[in-house]
């Protein structure tokens, strides 16, 4: 069997993801802990008497001789992935295929490898993430005291600053790695516990006493993988629910990130841009096109992303008593495909934070245009302090605003400054150069730069240099 492009191939084979992810999810890498797993059970076998320790040596020296194209053919025939892999790996070791997969049933092999790529793709996005986190806190660091005006409701409210807005992006992918760390730190395996969970199958070739404790206490150490302290046939789909959710929980931090990104983009803002290539092309048919599809494609997968924690919960809620088969199928594409989409996501988050574009022309005029208008609220509780009715002021203010969010909307320059700066009614509380510095919005920032400098230290000294 080979496949080229004249057939379908899945955007996740070439298009989306590291090769490093696609190789923890290759059928290759599969089959290689298939046979990881039957060398150690074997070899722990040997420990208590149950096979020849050269039965187990036998099956060592053929661990990583995975004949795919020989496994292929003898599934054909039987139909059963995991024991056509038997029988190949058999095949290649003469003295000890005759013992392998002694008291196992197939998803005691399955299900532990399978952790174990839980296990490994956890690591390898927890440490993309680690990086993306570091190049967070060097860009608040250096944005911490550039000031912008921030919108809610998208509009125009208050200033804040770039620094402080990015640590807010930073805040929650911080609770992500939070979250995955403390997900890859309690994944667990099924154990060797054969085909209900209840260790039949091995309780009768070790017998009594506390053999059988002591067997999956050895394979445990073996294999550095706590088993669930009970489990059916395979471990508890809640697993894969749990992994899941922490991926699509991360799909959504950087979903903002990447729609903040789109906005901000967009020529009426323009504050922020992702890298564009010098011969990067927009539009076949517009040819000064600039569009974010970096941002757009983390937006598009993130939606892919955060629908497959349903999927687990199904595959969870609907096992029915001790196993049914209906999970497989779909875990087949689930569990590689969630990892490849949050792999995609967190390397082409890194790509836009390092080449990240920021036009503080863009900023400054936005600053001038519409921080007036976040001035009032410093200025009416100045006029307050200084003895004036403060309901008076705030309907005066807002007539203030009215008229100059009207000459804005005519292409006129905002008039506000000016206009409050002659009122005699405010300035028989206020003299106007004290009215004229209330109305500054640059300096209506509170501690936020203190406050995001102080969380990219922290974010640092907790997980980019520990």
């Amino acid at each position: 069997m080979s496949f080229d492009y004249d057939t379908y191939l899945s955007p996740f084979t070439w298009r989306y993801g590291s090769a490093e992810m696609r190789q923890v999810w290759s059928e290759v890498h599969k089959r290689r802990l298939w046979r990881e797993l039957w060398c150690v059970l074997a070899e722990v076998q040997a420990e208590f008497g149950l096979v020849q320790p050269e039965q187990a040596a036998d099956l060592r020296l053929h661990v990583e001789q995975v004949d795919l194209r020989r496994s292929l053919e003898i599934e054909a025939e039987i139909h059963h992935d995991l024991m056509a892999e038997l029988k190949a790996f058999a095949g290649q070791a003469p003295l000890g295929g005759g013992i392998l997969h002694l008291g196992a049933t197939s998803m005691d092999i399955e299900d532990n490898a399978d952790v174990l790529r839980l296990r490994q793709s956890l690591e390898l996005l927890l440490e993309r993430l680690r990086h993306l986190l570091g190049l967070f806190a060097d860009r608040i660091d250096a944005c911490s005291d550039t000031v912008l005006i921030a919108f809610t409701h998208l509009q125009p409210a208050e200033p804040s600053t770039l620094g402080y807005r990015l640590a807010q992006y930073a805040q929650d992918l911080l609770q992500d790695w939070e979250e995955l760390d403390r997900v890859r730190v309690g994944l667990r395996g099924k154990g060797f516990n054969g085909a209900v969970g209840t260790g039949a199958s091995y309780a009768e070739l070790l017998g009594g006493g506390d053999r059988l404790a002591r067997f999956a206490e050895r394979l445990s150490a073996r294999l550095g993988l706590p088993f669930y302290p009970v489990s059916t046939q395979v471990y508890p789909r809640k697993q894969d629910y749990r992994v899941t959710s922490a991926l699509a929980g991360l799909g959504g931090s950087l979903y903002k990130f990447a729609f903040d990104l789109r906005l901000l983009q967009s020529p009426v803002f323009g504050e922020l841009s992702e890298p564009f290539g010098a011969r990067q092309v927009g539009s076949s048919a517009m040819p000064f096109k600039r569009n974010p599809i970096n941002a757009e494609k983390i937006d598009s997968l993130a939606r892919a992303l955060a629908q497959m924690p349903r999927l687990a919960w199904d595959n969870a809620a609907h096992s029915l008593l001790e196993r049914t088969l209906d999970d497989s199928a779909n875990r087949r594409s689930l569990l590689p495909e969630a990892f490849l989409i949050a792999d995609e996501l967190l390397r082409t988050a890194t790509r836009i934070l390092e080449g990240l574009q920021v036009n503080a022309k863009a900023m400054e005029q936005n600053l001038a245009t519409y921080g007036p208008f976040a001035g009032i609220e410093r200025l009416l509780m100045g006029l307050a302090k200084a003895g004036a009715d403060r309901q008076e002021m705030h309907e005066n203010l807002r007539q203030h605003a009215l008229r100059a969010w009207e000459a804005l909307q005519a292409g006129q320059p905002n008039p506000l400054v000016e206009n409050i700066s002659r009122d005699q009614d405010i300035l028989k509380y206020l003299p106007e150069i004290e009215v004229r510095d209330l109305l500054k919005a640059s300096q209506y920032l509170g501690d936020a730069p203190q406050r995001a400098r102080k969380f990219a230290e922290a974010m640092r000294l907790s997980v980019v240099e520990a």
